[in-house]
C-alpha cells in the first residue's frame, strides 16, 4: 500500500518539467485505468503519473517507485463539494472529513456561517484551525451575513471590516451566501461594504436570493454576485442562469432539488452548474454519501456521467478559481479517486495530493495533532423560564410546515386556550413553539405555534437553529418544553427529546451548541436515538430536528419565529401573534 510521505514537498518547476517528460521516475504510477477526462467529456486508457502531490504525466511510457494497477477502474478527480455548512452535519472538521474523503470528497468549499453567528471571528478562526492539515481541502467563504438579520439576536456581528484581514488567509477565497438580498437592493451601506471589499480583491460571491426575479434580479446579479443554490423551480433556475449566475443544484438533507431541477442542465449550461449539499447530516453521509451521492442520483434520472462528474469537479474548481484542482490532467495536484464504474460511483481508493487517504469506505488518517478549542456559548436566562402567552383574540398566525422544504406557510387558525392562556392543539396538530435567546443572557424568548411537526406528547429542543442558532424548543405543554431546554442548556448546547418531564434521550454539542466532538458513527448513533424519540412521541417527519431548526430562519419565507418575535419573511418586519 502506497501512502507517498514525501508527496507534500512543494515541487520546483523544473522538477516538474523533468518528471512529465519521464527523465526521472515518478513516485507513482497508477496504470491501466480509465482517465476521465472533465475537460473534453472522454474516458481514455491511460498511466497517470504522481509526484510530489502533482500529477506530473498522463498517458504512457512513465515509471515509478511504486506502481499500482488499476485494471481497467476509473481514475477521476476528487469531488468537491461548492457550497456547504460544515457545522449542520454536527460533526466537527476532522469528523467531517473521515465521513466523507472515503466517498470521494477531498475538497469543500464551507460558509461557517452557523458557528459565526454564534462565536463571530473566534467561530470561522475555530474552522481554519481545526481544518488544518487534513486529506480534505476545506476552503472558506468569509461569512456574510452575521447577524443574517435585525429581526434576531445573534452571538456576534461582523462588520466589512472585521472580515477584510480573513482574505489575507489562503484558504479564505471569497464572500459567502449573501442571504440579505433585501439590503442588496436597497442599498444598505454595511451589506454593499462587503460587496466592494470582495469585488475588489477580485474574489468569487455567491448568493441566496429564493424567488427572486426580474429587475431584483438584475441589480443583485450587476452587485457582482454570481451564484445561487436556493432555487425550487426550473423556471427560477433558467432565469438565473440567463442571467450569468452559477446554479447550484443542491441535494441536501432537509432540502432536495436535484431531481426538479436536473430537467433545466443541457449540453450548452453544464458548465455552469454544480451539485452542492449545503446541509447534510450524519445518517444521510453514512447511508447515502456525500458528492457521490449526488452524481449517482443524476446519471439515475439520465444525466451523462461524465458531465455529472464535472459538476462536481471542474466546475467548482473553476468557479471558486481553484486552478489547482478539479482534473486528472498535468499540472493539476493529485486529488484521485478510483472508481469501479460510472454507474453506482462506488469509491474504491481515494488520493490527496498524491496520498492514499482511504480504501474500501475507510479512512486511512488520523486526527490532527493540534487540538482546538472554543469559548463557551450557552448563557441563558433559564431560572423563572415562562413560555405562558395570554389570549389577546381568537385566532393566531400559526407556521405551517412545508415537508421536504425549509420555506412554511402563514396560516392563521382559531387559538384554543385554557385559563385565559393560549396553549397547544394537539388533535389539530397546532403545538407551542419557543425560541429562547442563548448568546447574551438577555432572557428574551419569543413564542408562537407551528403545524405539522406531530408530536402528540412531550417535546423537543436544540442549539441548532438557523442563522442565530438560538434554543428553540417545541412541544405540546409548557412543563415538557422547559425540560427539554434545561436538558440542553444542561450539556452546554444539543439537542434532545423529553416527555413527562423525563429525558428520553439527548445529544450534546459542545462546539458552539453546533458539533459533536464524538466520533461520526457515535453521532449518527445518537442522532437515530433522537429521531426514534421524536417518531415514539408522535412525529411523522422523517427528521423533524432538522425541520425545527429552520423555523427561526427569517429569510426564508413565509412565517417564522426568533427570539424578538414573530416574522413575517415577506414584509421584513414583526407582526402580532394574534391576527
Amino acid at each position: 500500500m502506497y501512502y507517498g510521505s514525501a508527496m507534500n514537498m512543494n515541487p520546483s518547476l523544473g522538477e516538474i518539467i523533468r518528471f512529465g517528460r519521464g527523465e526521472e521516475a515518478a513516485e507513482l504510477l497508477l496504470k491501466n485505468g480509465k482517465v476521465v477526462n472533465v475537460f473534453t467529456g472522454e474516458i481514455l486508457r491511460a498511466d497517470v503519473a504522481v509526484a510530489k502531490g502533482i500529477i506530473t504525466g498522463v498517458g504512457e511510457g512513465y515509471e515509478a517507485i511504486n506502481v499500482l494497477d488499476l485494471s481497467g477502474k476509473y481514475v477521476c478527480p476528487g469531488f468537491i463539494d461548492g457550497h456547504l455548512h460544515i457545522e449542520s452535519t454536527m460533526l466537527s472538521p476532522y469528523q467531517f472529513a473521515r465521513a466523507v474523503v472515503p466517498r470521494g470528497t477531498t475538497a469543500v468549499v464551507c460558509d461557517p456561517h452557523e458557528i459565526a453567528n454564534v462565536l463571530g471571528l473566534e467561530g470561522i478562526r475555530y474552522m481554519l484551525e481545526a481544518s488544518e492539515g487534513l486529506p480534505l481541502t476545506v476552503f472558506v467563504m468569509a461569512s456574510s451575513c452575521v447577524p443574517a438579520t435585525h429581526l434576531e439576536t445573534a452571538g456576534a456581528a461582523l462588520s466589512a471590516q472585521d472580515l477584510a484581514p480573513l482574505f489575507d488567509h489562503p484558504r479564505v477565497i471569497g464572500l459567502a451566501e449573501m442571504m440579505n438580498f433585501p439590503g442588496v437592493l436597497h442599498r444598505l451601506p454595511d451589506v454593499l461594504a462587503k460587496l466592494e471589499i470582495t469585488t475588489q480583491r477580485g474574489l468569487p460571491i455567491d448568493g441566496h436570493c429564493p424567488g427572486l426575479t426580474g429587475r431584483d434580479l438584475q441589480a443583485y446579479v450587476a452587485s457582482g454576485i454570481s451564484s445561487d443554490h436556493e432555487c425550487t423551480g426550473p423556471e427560477e433556475a433558467r432565469e438565473k442562469l440567463r442571467a450569468g449566475m452559477y446554479l447550484f443544484i443542491r441535494e441536501g438533507t432537509t432540502v432536495r432539488n436535484l431531481t426538479e431541477l436536473l430537467p433545466v442542465v443541457t449540453a450548452h449550461n453544464a458548465r455552469r452548474c454544480l451539485f452542492v449539499t449545503d446541509d447534510r447530516h450524519p445518517k444521510d453521509l453514512m447511508d447515502l454519501g456525500h458528492m457521490d451521492y449526488s452524481v449517482r442520483l443524476a446519471v439515475q434520472e439520465g444525466l451523462d456521467p461524465v458531465t455529472a462528474i464535472q459538476m462536481v469537479t471542474l466546475n467548482p474548481a473553476e468557479r471558486f478559481r481553484l486552478y489547482d484542482r478539479g482534473a486528472v490532467a498535468p499540472g493539476y495536484r493529485a486529488d484521485l479517486v478510483i472508481l469501479d464504474d460510472l454507474k453506482d460511483f462506488s469509491v474504491e481508493k481515494v488520493f490527496s495530493k498524491g496520498r492514499l487517504v482511504a480504501e474500501n469506505n475507510s479512512p486511512l488518517f488520523g486526527a490532527p495533532q493540534k487540538s482546538c478549542v472554543v469559548s463557551s456559548s450557552i448563557n441563558v436566562v433559564s431560572e423563572g423560564l415562562s413560555l405562558e402567552i395570554p389570549v389577546q383574540g381568537e385566532r393566531i398566525r400559526v407556521i405551517g410546515v412545508v415537508e421536504g422544504q425549509i420555506v412554511t406557510e402563514a396560516l392563521e387558525l382559531p387559538v384554543r386556550h385554557r385559563n385565559g392562556l393560549a396553549v397547544a392543539d394537539v388533535d389539530q396538530d397546532i403545538l407551542k413553539l419557543a425560541v429562547i435567546e442563548r448568546h447574551r443572557a438577555t432572557g428574551n424568548i419569543g413564542l408562537g405555534f407551528v403545524k405539522g411537526i406531530g408530536l402528540k406528547k412531550g417535546a423537543l429542543a436544540g442549539t441548532v437553529a438557523h442563522d442565530s442558532h438560538n434554543l428553540i424548543v417545541v412541544g405540546t405543554n409548557d412543563a415538557d418544553m422547559t425540560a427539554a431546554a434545561h436538558a440542553v442548556i444542561e450539556v452546554g448546547g444539543g439537542l434532545a427529546a423529553v416527555a413527562g418531564k423525563e429525558l428520553l434521550t439527548r445529544m450534546s454539542l459542545p462546539i458552539a451548541g453546533l458539533m459533536s466532538e464524538a466520533p461520526f458513527e457515535i453521532v449518527r448513533k445518537e442522532m437515530d436515538d433522537l429521531l426514534s424519540a421524536a417518531s415514539a412521541l408522535g412525529s411523522h417527519l422523517e427528521n423533524p430536528f432538522m425541520t425545527l431548526s429552520f423555523l427561526a430562519l427569517p429569510v426564508i419565507p413565509a412565517l417564522k419565529l426568533t427570539d424578538l418575535g414573530l416574522v413575517d419573511v415577506n414584509k421584513f418586519a414583526f407582526v402580532s401573534l394574534f391576527v
